[in-house]
Parts: structure tokens; sequence; C-alpha cells
């Protein structure tokens, strides 16, 4: 089966301003007063297209998801977490639902390793007419090691990932359950970013809506390893089970 891709706009991607590793650079996210093309707000958080759509054939958006460039998931209130999730995921799947892209991807990078430019907290919705992701992964990306399984949500830590080392699926059957997964997806942040790996300051977090489930995959990010890179081989860490043990604290009911 031949993978899916998506072909990159140069010109455009020259453009774009990089706040993540240029800190004198101008946050484009903090005036907005200076935002075009917005699709829809909930007091701080805010929808809008992308202004540098560098993808072809895609409706690329972004989702800012605080006024305060310092705040992450990390450090949000409970309500906040809760009510980003839902703003996100619900156009994320008004977009599936519109039947006008073969499939449309959920996704957010935090951190100078993740991929991304911008260092203002913000996920993205990309529509896309001629790829669908489903293609190109597996269900057996989102089995593992499980850490907790209760309620209708799953967590568990990824024995088959998908580029490897440590992968954090956390799983729900029912949108009903999506509060909790918002609560999952917090603590899971937080405990990458603090006690995860003492040099870890960078994730990235992905949605996939498959064969009637939902997953939010997150995903510590370092260098990239050369064997994935060269041959698409990916390793998984010896130390899955510390892992989940020292995971499992962050979701102790108390």
């Amino acid at each position: 089966m031949e993978t899916q891709q998506l072909y990159f706009l140069n010109q455009i991607g020259q453009q774009k301003p990089n706040s993540m590793q240029n800190k004198e650079t101008a946050c484009p996210f903090c005036d907005q007063t200076q935002l075009n093309d917005i699709l829809e707000t909930d007091e701080a958080i805010i929808w809008l297209k992308n202004k540098y759509p560098t993808l072809q054939n895609t409706l690329q958006t972004v989702i800012i998801e605080t006024d305060n460039c310092h705040d992450h998931i990390a450090t949000y209130t409970q309500k906040h977490m809760r009510k980003l999730i839902r703003f996100s995921v619900g156009h994320w799947l008004s977009l599936e639902e519109s039947g006008k892209f073969q499939s449309v991807i959920l996704y957010k990078n935090h951190g100078p390793l993740s991929g991304g430019t911008i260092h203002h907290a913000h996920m993205q919705i990309i529509g896309m007419e001629q790829v669908d992701y489903r293609q190109n992964i597996k269900t057996e990306h989102f089995k593992g090691i499980i850490v907790s399984k209760k309620h209708g949500i799953e967590l568990n830590i990824s024995t088959r990932p998908i580029i490897g080392f440590t992968e954090f699926n956390i799983i729900i059957e029912n949108t009903t359950q999506i509060d909790l997964m918002a609560d999952y997806i917090q603590k899971t942040v937080r405990y990458v970013l603090h006690d995860f790996h003492k040099r870890c300051n960078s994730y990235n977090m992905f949605f996939y809506n498959l064969e009637g489930k939902m997953i939010c995959k997150i995903v510590p990010r370092f260098v990239v390893s050369p064997l994935y890179v060269g041959y698409n081989i990916p390793q998984v860490s010896t130390q899955l089970q510390a892992v989940k043990e020292q995971l499992e604290t962050y979701f102790t009911e108390k």
C-alpha cells in the first residue's frame, strides 16, 4: 500500500515567524486585534484559519488555546482544560462530518523539539482533500501496557509505537467521556514534562477517530532516532514497566 503524503509549500513556509526558536520574535497570537479569519471563539479560546497554509490541498486552521503566552496544558485549570478539549474535538469532528475531506487531523506541538514554530499554546485542525491518515497507521500502534482502565477510558503505553521509545495512548469509546479524557491528557502531559525524563521539554499530541473509538496519543519528543529516519525502525524502551508504575501515581484516587 502506498504511503499517504502531503506536499509542503516552501515559499509560504519561509514567511512563517518562529517564536519557538527566536524569543525576540513578536508572538502572532498575543495581539488578538491583529487576528484575521476567525471562525469561532469561546472566551479566551479562538479558532481561526492558518495565516500560513503551507500544505497543498488542505484547509489549515489553528486553535489558540489561551490569551496568556506562558500558559499551557500542564498549567491550565481543570475547567479550562475540559473546555479546550470539548471545543477542539467538537470542531475536528464537525469538519470530519462535513464530507469535504478525505480525512481531518487534530494535533498539537509543544516545545522546541516538537516541530512547532510558535511558542504560544495552540492546536491545529487540518482538513486533507487527498490524504486519509488512517491508511498510514495500524490498530497495534494504540495497544500496550495498561496504566489505567476504568470509567470507560483507557490509558496505556505503546508496545508497538509509531516512532519509537515511549508513547502514551488515551482511549475512549463514547464522547460522553470527553471531560475525563481531558483530565487524563492533562495528567499525562504533566508527567511527561515533570517526571518522565529530566530533559524532556517537548511533546506532540495526536487525535484519531478509529473504529468507533477516539484516541489521543501523547509522544514525548527528543532528537529523532536515525534508525527511524533512515530505516523506519521504531525502538521500544526496556523501561516501560517502570514508566507505568511512575505514571500510575498521577491517577491514584485520593
